[in-house]
């Protein structure tokens, strides 16, 4: 499913491991609360490492201490398994930054 669009329930299966994440038509959207400006450039760049290495770059939106992620994959007209994996992957970052 490289390519096609995953089917609702691929995404709602997904969402329920995927804390705080929502899906908005066609794309799947969290916001992150972190400890501050300095914390949340931290962590958009490792959302952006994560996303290179993915080769399927989010939209992200910094204000101050928030960071609001967008996933959706343009060329499908909606969310695949790439959303999907790179929001599995962004998620592990987020656990281990905290930790």
């Amino acid at each position: 499913m490289e390519k096609g669009k995953a089917t609702d329930q691929e995404i709602e299966r997904a969402l329920a491991d995927l804390p705080g994440w929502r899906r908005e038509g066609k794309a799947l959207v969290k916001v992150f609360e972190l400890g501050g400006f300095k914390a949340a450039m931290a962590f958009a760049q490792t959302v952006a490492e994560l996303a290179e290495r993915a080769d399927h770059h989010p939209d992200i939106n910094i204000q101050f201490h928030r960071v609001t992620l967008t996933l959706s994959s343009h060329d499908a007209g909606g969310i695949t398994d790439r959303d999907l994996r790179l929001a599995r992957q962004i998620e592990a970052a987020a656990r281990d930054m905290k930790a």
